[in-house]
């Protein structure tokens, strides 16, 4: 089993061909992240007509944009009646309405540019592991029926037949979401993004944003951008002392590991209609089927860094519990990204100083999550109207004693992952 991320091997979309920031321009907004959030406020603001640049400092895309799972989810991870309670019921109910529509915005830009990202729009499935896990989707069906998402509860055979597994007897399937080919879809963001004539650079980090009279300059290690607004869209991947982005969340992880294309007359079964799914255990087990028929399982934590027999275990034991059909697998890449975390669940829109818009703690939602902030975000910058947000634009306090919780989270999912392996827990 090689390390490396599957979705740069398997993206339809080419990597572009993007020069690096040398010499000194301007623009009426500069972005800094090429991830999803980065590319969806470009895109956006370049088709209202706005003079756009965006820096990043790797490839495109380098986090976790091109790193997650893959799947094109509706809400928060947390349930609508929680998002409420969190937030209030104004807010919380804002947010629930518009990440509840967040699919249909991916799905839109997809068709409407042509990005060829192996969508999938079957839904995805949230799987009861236990009676307690089947309690807990009985309750989210409940919430979202309420505010009229088509949402279901799969039983028994219906559920194994969608599914593939004996192992689970009831899953909620929401036919708003489905998945995609992450890295294709970042790709062809910024391929939409430099036809509407947005300017891009890769290789390219952000050393230093200072003010400069009425506008801020940024600074890279070969040029520098002026402009009067900025977007910082870094989230889990922001590092600099700088990036006042980084005192808004704490970093996790997420692994995945993947098989080889399994032929139909062996797998056909598992997750036929290609749903992403997870399940309701403490520390998740995710699942889906790639466009070539690959098993590619997932879960909190680091798998860098980690002994391969330790990651071979763990995908050992997740897929014979599941899937034994399956026989033995001989796994063949596994990968990790970070999360940006916060201790609530919900994201953060803020303004760290006039001019400049940040956002953080997408909580492993990113696809979606990202798209419609792009979106919110441009629609801001361009009327002052802050509507097409989740939330609205606040101050939030930095988040305490991040080491803590970023440990906390971390040896947590070490010791359920060991315990997985021990056969002590599954």
């Amino acid at each position: 089993m090689k390390e490396g991320c599957l979705w740069h091997g398997t993206s339809p979309e080419p990597a572009p061909d993007l020069p690096a920031l040398v010499g000194h321009r301007s623009a009426e907004v500069v972005v800094i992240g090429g991830g999803i959030t980065g590319l969806s406020t470009a895109l956006h603001l370049a088709e209202a007509g706005v003079a756009v640049s965006l820096i990043e400092a790797g490839e495109i895309p380098c986090g976790g944009s091109g790193r997650n799972v893959g799947l094109v989810n509706a809400g928060l991870w947390i349930p609508p009646d929680d998002i409420c309670e969190a937030l209030g019921e104004a807010q919380g109910e804002r947010a629930n309405t518009i990440l509840g529509g967040a699919p249909s915005e991916v799905f839109s830009l997809i068709e409407r540019h042509g990005l060829d990202c192996h969508p999938t729009q079957t839904g995805t499935l949230h799987l009861a592991h236990n009676a307690k896990g089947e309690e807990d989707l009985a309750r989210r069906a409940e919430q979202f029926q309420r505010r009229g998402a088509p949402v279901a509860l799969l039983e028994d055979q219906d559920c194994r037949q969608t599914v593939g597994t004996r192992q689970i007897r009831r899953a909620l399937l929401d036919r708003r979401a489905g998945t995609l080919n992450p890295v294709a879809y970042t790709r062809g963001l910024a391929r939409a993004a430099i036809a509407a004539r947005a300017s891009l650079y890769t290789h390219s980090p952000a050393r230093g944003v200072a003010r400069e009279g009425d506008d801020w300059r940024v600074t890279t290690p070969q040029g520098s951008i002026l402009a009067p607004r900025v977007v910082v869209a870094t989230n889990a991947y922001t590092e600099d002392d700088w990036n006042q982005v980084k005192d808004h969340f704490f970093p996790g992880h997420f692994f995945q590991v993947a098989s080889p294309p399994l032929p139909e007359e062996i797998a056909g079964d598992i997750l036929p209609e290609r749903q992403g799914a997870w399940d309701t255990r403490m520390v998740l087990s995710s699942m889906r089927r790639d466009a070539e028929g690959r098993l590619i399982l997932g879960s909190l934590g680091r798998g860098d860094g980690r002994p391969m027999a330790y990651v071979r275990c763990w995908a050992d034991r997740v897929q014979r519990h599941y899937f034994p059909q399956l026989g033995k697998v001989e796994w063949d890449t596994t990968w990790t990204g970070r999360i940006a975390f916060t201790p609530d669940h919900t994201l953060r829109l803020f303004e760290p100083a006039p001019g400049i818009l940040g956002v953080s703690g997408y909580n492993g939602r990113g696809v979606t999550t990202g798209t419609v902030v792009g979106k919110g975000f441009a629609h801001y910058l361009t009327t002052g109207d802050d509507t097409l947000l989740p939330l609205p634009i606040r101050s939030p306090a930095p988040i305490k004693v991040k080491p803590l919780w970023s440990c906390g989270y971390e040896g947590g999912f070490t010791l359920y992952h060991t315990g997985q392996c021990l056969r002590v827990l599954i």
